[in-house]
């Protein structure tokens, strides 16, 4: 692979590292917002949707990070 491949592949990195900024910070908003409901909300169906959302979205942040290890293999020639 040549350099300037090897460089758009880094440059997807920069992008996936972006997209688990977001992902984190919505994560994040949900939490809080899970933290701000009653405890009788937080134990009924609405509560428990929520963290699995949560959940889904730790998933979500694993699987771009595998991507990234994937990509950065490609990158170094592992």
């Amino acid at each position: 692979m040549n350099k300037a491949r090897r460089q758009e592949l880094v440059d997807v990195i920069s992008h996936l590292d972006e997209a688990i900024d977001r992902v984190e910070e919505i994560k994040s908003d949900e939490q809080d917002a899970f933290d701000a409901l009653p405890e009788s909300f937080q134990n009924s169906a609405r509560g428990d949707s929520m963290l699995e959302a949560m959940d889904q979205l730790d998933g979500l942040i694993s699987d771009i990070e595998t991507l990234k290890t994937k990509i950065d293999a490609v990158i170094n020639g592992k």
